[in-house]
């Protein structure tokens, strides 16, 4: 009976070991559920600076700006995996590069929507031709033709090569784009065209409280979300492998 206890004891010991480590190595994702909570909560009920023009409307920018962190970072993901394809060819590699790429489109269709949405209520329109939403959707556009030049191959191998060296292409012209082009005219949008950006004159304390965990709950949300990708992708692979 002795014995018995024992190795009951020992296995329980050990199975919950076994959790204490599925949790260590999931805990990002933890983490993720409680930023993004954190965001939606503290994002519609925390105070923000009473500011004319934006009012209300300022808590966008707890979504719609840090969604746009969260698309460039699964977007560098995509293209250093792109790199790393065309240096050593591996399924892999092209699998991350190309789910990386459609996680990063989700975030930027959800930022362009977010986007317009606050347009709405400080410039008055859902879209205005501002330089800085042109830009916006042209780089959504070049990444969409991403998968559409994919769809055009059926050599996988030849899919993986173009795809990656177009891959490098879309995120060389992202920067210019996004970055340099709508400074240099004038624009609505804040940062751009002469108009001060919310870091220099108006992203005080009780903002920074929600948007810098925001801009790691959303990233993390993307990594959560290329992971599940990247693992379907695995699946399907397989598959088609045993049929």
């Amino acid at each position: 009976m002795g014995i018995g206890k024992f190795a009951v004891g020992l296995q329980s010991y050990f199975g919950s070991y076994q959790t204490y480590e599925e949790m260590k190595k999931y805990w990002w994702k933890a983490l993720c559920a409680i930023l993004l909570l954190y965001t939606i909560i503290g994002g519609l009920l925390m105070p923000v600076p009473a500011l004319e023009i934006l009012h209300e409307t300022i808590r966008n920018l707890y979504f719609h700006v840090t969604m746009w962190f969260g698309m460039l970072i699964i977007f560098t993901v995509s293209v250093v995996y792109s790199v790393k394809y065309l240096n050593h060819p591996h399924t892999r590699y092209d699998i991350i590069a190309s789910e990386a790429a459609r996680v990063g489109i989700l975030f930027g269709t959800l930022g362009l929507i977010t986007g317009s949405i606050w347009a709405r209520f400080t410039w008055g329109e859902f879209w205005s031709n501002d330089p800085k939403e042109l830009c916006a959707a042209i780089a959504w556009l070049i990444y969409l033709a991403y998968f559409v030049l994919r769809n055009s191959f059926t050599d996988l191998d030849k899919r993986a090569k173009v795809a990656a060296v177009y891959n490098i292409f879309a995120f060389v012209l992202l920067i210019p784009i996004l970055f340099v082009i709508p400074r240099m005219t004038d624009s609505l949008h804040p940062g751009n065209g002469g108009n001060p950006g919310f870091n220099t004159y108006d992203l005080d304390n009780d903002l920074r409280k929600v948007f810098y965990p925001a801009i790691i709950g959303w990233s993390l949300l993307g990594v959560w979300l290329l992971d599940l990708r990247v693992r379907l992708k695995k699946i399907e692979l397989k598959q088609l492998m045993h049929d």
